[in-house]
């Protein structure tokens, strides 16, 4: 019961992107297609989950062993910026026309402050082992929500008549903050 609840916690009540307002870059730039918005959600989900087990066992194997909790920005942010070398070597070799799709937003998931977040809040929380791969995954889970929810409601204004002064930025704006106020209908549902 207690990792479904770190689930849902992590997915819906708490989601990073519309209630820690964490990883705003890639959700304004790549949710304006469902296909390239779950492709960046997969690709950040898949680095949530490894940055969570690695800096996990980074943070308790030598970091509070050697006493060195300082180090946590600078050895987060090194396994990181590893993790998504490897995942854009990965997309590129096994899709090309993915990885173009995600363009500049791929390696940009290195300076993605919801996987930075992820794992500090992670070692804040002091969860176990399990606990944080959940806690990734769900992290992951709620953002490629987020990101495909707006990449629907995006899609679909391409083909609604929006006020010439709305179009562009200030309508994705507008539907960023209704569907942040929606997720705020989730507090309180569960604590953390």
């Amino acid at each position: 019961m207690d990792l479904l609840i770190i689930f849902i916690s992590a997915a819906v009540v708490n989601n990073f992107v519309l209630i820690y307002f964490l990883g705003i870059c890639p959700f304004l730039g790549v949710s304006n297609k469902l296909e390239k918005a779950f492709s960046m959600g997969l690709a950040a989900t898949f680095v949530m989950v490894l940055a969570a087990s690695v800096t996990w066992l980074i943070n308790h194997w030598i970091l509070i062993p050697f006493n060195l909790p300082f180090l946590q920005y600078v050895s987060f942010i090194i396994v990181i910026a590893s993790l998504v070398q490897f995942v854009e070597m990965f997309i590129r070799k096994i899709s090309p026309t993915l990885y173009r799709a995600l363009g500049i937003f791929l390696p940009l998931i290195t300076t993605n402050c919801a996987i930075l977040g992820l794992a500090l809040l992670s070692a804040l929380r002091e969860y176990n082992f399990i606990q944080s791969v959940i806690f990734g995954l769900a992290a992951g889970v709620g953002f490629t929500l987020a990101l495909c929810i707006m990449a629907g409601i995006r899609e679909e204004l391409d083909l609604a008549p929006v006020p010439e002064p709305f179009k562009g930025a200030p309508i994705t704006l507008i539907i960023a903050g209704l569907l942040a106020l929606a997720f705020m209908g989730f507090a309180g549902l569960i604590a953390g």
